[in-house]
Order: structure tokens, then sequence, then C-alpha cells
């Protein structure tokens, strides 16, 4: 008596079939992509760390399963890592051949556990998403659910075992799990329209897979947490000019001129770091940075130190040579300490939390100046200003409120770097200083990390003393590094009326908020500046063309030649805007998606190249960069076939205009 099962109609029906191959292919090409991606140098390079990061904050219960696969795999990583890379590639290309039926769902099963255990690691690039359920879970589900498809189909033939089956009946043992002795029956046939839709519908798959590659390779999981440390607080900003800016000037001396006592009271606030945007901060008296303590050479200074925060603090003056044992250990909330120090070096300098990790409690805020004159003054300055440079590193807590990100820390990534705690303040309220008078700045780099390079644009520092010694002056300086931790004292004298910026050099630096300007005023004939004249440099119309200049306009009515518009752009603009479209972040806007660009009415986008554009918000982001007029140098064809290029490229699609809609806007 035979033993093979009755092939019901349920097992003849195609449908079920399908749905199984559907599943099976867009699942095998997900591992394809993932079996690729292992036999990349990093994958190597990194295997072990994977078994590190999956290890660190898991539960007590499952922790041995992680320990156990680090000390298998740590000493024969190469080994593992070419077990791994043969595993996944040979799982993918039996998934979409269909190779193995239920057996390997089985193994691919078993298999994704070890996924697990390296934290997606061996998942390929679609690894975690917004449930941060993990490649590994996903995956056992998506086996278990092919197993269970393939058990209601019954009859899969569009794979590799099906054929296999048809001539080798017994290897239905392996992939149907059956003991079936005959070929399984031939399946119902479909019509030609449906073949060819579900061929498509599997290049589909594959085409959003591929496209979806670059994001899933650089984008981070959708966590919260990520989420918050995507925003920086420089796109919360408002793109107003601040209203009020920290005063700057230097405070009197404390004291009585031979002692004074400085009370320092730490607590937790909220402070605003760029306009609209706070942040929750470590404070002492409330403000970052701190207040200014300025005091005289020789002076005996009794400290009070009050911890009002939320956790232990401690008080680090760098002006001061004291047992740090004994005077800048933790306090507890609650708690005063109080000691004494003779204040007997000359100079500017940080003041700061001393507590454990001091990295994070200098940049939640815990730092200030503090300023000490010498008992010889030095020459008599007209205005005198404190300038503490810090970093921000931060993360979004809720709306415009931020709070620390410790990894940016670890990594020195600020969000902003600034001048007195609010980035671009003295950009919007520039300090006034005198021309042709001294104007001095106590600088000072809170760091808590990077250097600063302190430069006037358009000044030169007459002085300055980068330690107690004033005989030790160096005179005209133009740019004075300033490391983390360290103060200068600077000297300025421009003669001449005008706005002076004053940056950290760094140009990275400067671009994320280490930019003010002094504003220096003066009436006198000795201190107005001469207009300069501004002239058409000789021989511009002649300056030969660059290699890849458009070629001449042909004769005739204005045609859009798609070639010409291409390498126009590239000669005017994509310097700027990229090649792309997609502009440089913070400086050019981009034009993919611009909604001047994609307007029907093409009547901004032509007068903005004819005629320029600077200081108008785009989509919400005000760029530094003007845009300059190009109406002097391009004709009506030229810019027109520009303004075609960028309403054709990069996936805009936009009205075309022509060169008489060129010439009317001129």
């Amino acid at each position: 008596m035979s033993t093979s099962p009755t092939h019901d109609p349920r097992h003849a029906s195609t449908w079920p079939g399908i749905a199984t191959t559907a599943l099976r292919v867009a699942f095998g090409i997900i591992w394809m992509v993932g079996a690729a991606l292992t036999w990349l140098p990093d994958f190597a390079s990194h295997y072990v760390g994977y078994l590190h990061n999956a290890a660190q904050g898991q539960p007590g219960w499952n922790s041995w399963w992680f320990s156990m696969w680090i000390a298998l795999v740590t000493p024969h990583a190469a080994l593992f890592t070419w077990l791994t890379r043969l595993a996944v590639s040979c799982i993918a290309i039996c998934l979409v051949i269909g190779f193995g039926g239920r057996t390997l769902y089985a193994l691919g099963a078993l298999f994704s556990l070890l996924v697990w255990s390296t934290a997606e690691g061996f998942g390929g690039p679609y690894s975690v998403g917004v449930s941060n359920i993990g490649t590994a879970i996903i995956y056992v589900l998506l086996f278990a659910a092919l197993i269970g498809l393939h058990y209601r189909a019954g009859l899969v033939p569009y794979s590799l075992d099906y054929l296999i089956e048809r001539h080798w009946p017994r290897w239905q043992r392996i992939a149907e799990w059956s003991s079936a002795t005959t070929p399984p029956p031939e399946p119902e046939r479909l019509p030609a329209g449906v073949q060819i839709i579900s061929v498509l519908g599997i290049v589909v798959v594959l085409a959003l897979l591929i496209a979806g590659l670059p994001s899933t390779l650089n984008v981070k999981s959708a966590s919260p947490t990520t989420a918050a440390a995507a925003v920086s607080p420089l796109m919360l900003a408002s793109k107003e000019p601040i209203a009020k800016a920290r005063d700057a000037r230097l405070p009197p001396v404390a004291g009585d001129g031979k002692t004074a006592t400085i009370e320092v009271i730490a607590e937790d606030k909220k402070v605003t770091i760029a306009n609209g945007v706070e942040y929750q901060a470590w404070t002492f008296g409330g403000e970052v940075p701190a207040p200014v303590i300025h005091l005289r050479q020789g002076q005996v200074v009794t400290v009070k130190f009050t911890n009002r925060g939320t956790m232990h603090h401690a008080l680090d003056f760098h002006s001061a040579i004291t047992p740090p044992d004994m005077n800048y250990i933790d306090i507890n909330p609650g708690e005063t300490l109080e000691y004494t120090f003779t204040a007997d070096t000359v100079g500017a300098f940080v003041y700061h939390c001393g507590t454990p990790p001091v990295l994070l409690h200098m940049a939640n805020g815990m730092f200030g100046a503090i300023i000490v004159d010498p008992a010889t003054p030095l020459p008599e300055a007209s205005e005198s200003y404190v300038i503490v440079q810090s970093e921000w590193y931060t993360q979004q807590m809720a709306g415009n409120l931020m709070g620390p990100s410790f990894e940016k820390m670890l990594a020195m990534r600020p969000d902003e770097i600034v001048f007195n705690g609010i980035a671009n303040q003295y950009h919007d309220q520039p300090l006034p200083i005198t021309a042709g008078k001294r104007a001095r700045i106590y600088f000072v780099n809170a760091g808590p990390s990077l250097w600063s390079a302190f430069h006037v644009i358009g000044g030169m520092f007459d002085k300055v003393y980068p330690d107690a010694d004033a005989s030790h002056a160096l005179t005209g300086v133009s740019t004075f590094s300033v490391g983390p931790g360290e103060g200068a004292v600077f000297d300025l004298i421009v003669p001449k009326a005008g706005k002076y910026p004053f940056v950290d050099h760094s140009m990275a630096h400067m671009s994320i908020g280490a930019v003010g300007v002094f504003e220096a005023k003066g009436d006198t004939p000795a201190t107005t500046p001469a207009k300069p004249t501004l002239t058409k440099a000789a021989g511009a119309a002649t300056t030969a063309a660059p290699a890849h200049a458009a070629a001449p306009a042909p004769a005739g009515p204005y045609q859009f030649d798609a070639a010409r518009g291409d390498a126009l752009y590239a000669q005017h603009c994509a310097a700027c805007h990229q090649a792309t479209g997609m502009g440089l972040p913070g400086a050019f806007p981009p034009l993919k998606g611009d909604p001047a660009v994609l307007d029907a009415n093409p009547a901004k986008h032509i007068k903005t190249i004819l005629h320029g554009m600077q200081g108008e918000a785009i989509n919400g982001t005000a760029y530094p960069s003007p845009m300059p007029p190009f109406a002097a140098q391009l004709s009506d064809s030229e810019v027109a076939d520009i303004v075609n290029h960028e309403r054709t490229s990069w996936g805009n699609q936009a009205k075309k205009v022509t060169a008489d809609e060129v010439k009317a806007a001129r």
C-alpha cells in the first residue's frame, strides 16, 4: 500500500504557492544585500566588535548567551568571519532560487539567533526599525511564516525544489518534510498577464531595497535617543537677531583691595544657548559661563562654595595655588565648603567643576572666568571685556529644550562653539569700542576640549599677554592660539571706525557660533575711514573661458539646449550649489526641491539669478553667503538655459522659461 499523501485540490492550488514564492524571493533579496556586506573589509575588521556591542546593556537572564559567543569567537575571529560569510551567502542564494524548502527555513531561523548575539552584525543594513525589534527576531518570525505558508501551499512550483522533486521525489523528505514517493502534480497554469505582474512586483521590491540601501547604511535607528541627537540647537534657533546679549564688560574688582569674599553657588538652571533655544544646565550662579570674578594681585580670597544642585560638585580655580585634595573636593547637595587662597598669579583664568567626569560637568555649563590684575596696572584701556569660549554638546529633550550628549562630548563633536554661552550673540549685538583707543579683551577658553585661534578680522593685537609677566607681552599679533583651560589678555587698537568681527579662526568653529563683532566708533577725521573705490577690472570681458564653458547660443528663436544648460550651470553655479543640486548645508541652499525653482511662476527664480539675493530665509534657513547677480555676465538665453537646467534636473519638474521672459525681468 502506498504511503504517499493524496494531493487534494488545496495542495494543487497555485495562489498559496505564489504568495510563498513572493515572500521567499523578497526575503532572499534582503539576505543577498546582507551577504554582500559581509564580504566587505569592514565586516571582518569589526566582527568581534559586533559581539561586544551586543553584550552591552543585556539583562542578566540572557547575558550568558552573549558572553558565550564572545569567548568562543574572539580567539577564532577569522574562522567565524568566513563561516558567517558562507552561511549568509548560502541562505541568500537558496532563498532566491527556492532550494531547501522547510529545512532551509528552520536552519535560517536558528542562524538568525546568532544574528541576535551580534546586535544585527550579520543582518545586513535592514537591521533596526521604528519598533527596535531588531533583525534577529524579525528574521525568525519571517522564517516561521515561510514554514506556515509552505505547509498551507503544499506545492510551491516556482522553486528549484519543485524541479528536483519532479525528477527525484524523495527530495520532498528534505524540502517538504513529506514521505511522498511520487512526483508532485503539475501546477495550475497562470495567464501571461498575471505572471508579468508577479515579475514586475519582484522587480519593484528589488528596486526599493537597492534604492533604500544608502539610507539604511547611514541612517541610525529610529529611536528617541537617535532622533534627539540628530537635532542641533542651531536648527531650532530663531532666525531673528537676538534681542539682548550677555553683558561682557569686566566687572569691578571684588572686595576692598586687600581681601575679597567670593560666594559660588552650584545650581541646576535652564540657560539660553541660541536665540529661542534653552539648555538644562548645571551652573555656577545660574549662568553659563558663571559670573566673572575680578581680583587684584595679592588679595586674600575667601571662597564660600555652596552646592544647591541635585548631585555632588567641586570647584577648581586655575588662578589659585592650593592643595586640591583639601579645597577642590566634592561636596554634596546642601553642603558649603569654605577656604582661602591668595591671588598671587596675574592673568585670565578659568574656574570650573572638578567632579569626575570633569568633561561632563564642564560641558554641562560649570565654568567661568577669574581675572587677576597685576599690582602694577597695565596701560589704561577705554573698554575692557571678558570673553569665554566654550562648546555645547547637545541632544533634544523636548521642543526647544536641549540636554547633554556625552557621546558627542567624547567624540569632540560640538553642536555649538560660542562666546559667553550663546551662539552668535555678539554678531547680532556688537560690542562697542572706541576707534583709536585701547580695548582690552580678557579671553578664556573653557573648552572643555577644543583649541581656539582668536582673531579680529581687520585688526591687529597691539599686545598679547600670555602669562603673568607683562614683559613677556607679544606685539603685532594677528591670531593667537588658546588651548582648553587657558587664558590670555589681548589689547586691541583699531585706528578707524567700523565693524571688526572677532572669531575663532578655526572656520568650522566660527560657522557654529564662535563669531562676534567689535563696533569701533569715532567721528573725528582721524578715525573716519576713507571710502574705497570699486571699478571694473581691466580685461575682464576678454578673460579666457574655462574648459567646460558652454557653446554659444544658436541663432534664431530661443530653444532650450540641455547640454548647454548643463555646461552653463557647471561654469557659474555648481561650485556653490554642487553638481547634485544639493548645495552645501549651512552655506548654500539646495536647488533640488526648492520652492522657487518648482514654482509655476518663474519670476522669483529668474530675478534671483539676474539680481542676486542676500539675507532672505530659504525653507526656514538663513544662509550667510550672498547669491551674486549675473545680469551683467549672462545673456537672456544663457540665464534661460540655467533656469531650465535647474527646473528639469535632480528630479525637479517645473515649467520651462523663454529668453523673452528673462529679458522682461531685467
